[in-house]
């Protein structure tokens, strides 16, 4: 499978866009405490979380949950 380097180009440019960090931090944030305050009760947030089933750090299964959820709406 051939990796096209102008699509990695822009994605990488995407990346470091403004409206990039725009979605990405608060969506981080929200999800980042509706995590936290499931673990405090018990819950098992992974499962709730798109994208974070497999991750095996909190940070990185609310990351890989937030990229999901990013990918739906960019």
């Amino acid at each position: 499978m051939n990796q096209n380097p102008q699509v990695k180009s822009e994605f990488l440019q995407a990346e470091k866009s403004l409206a990039f960090w725009m979605i990405f931090a608060p969506v981080f944030v929200i999800f980042f405490v509706a995590s936290v305050l499931a673990s405090l009760i018990g819950m098992q947030w992974r499962s709730f979380l798109p994208g974070a089933e497999n991750s095996k750090g909190f940070i990185e299964g609310v990351s890989s949950a937030v990229y999901t959820l990013m990918s739906y709406i960019i």
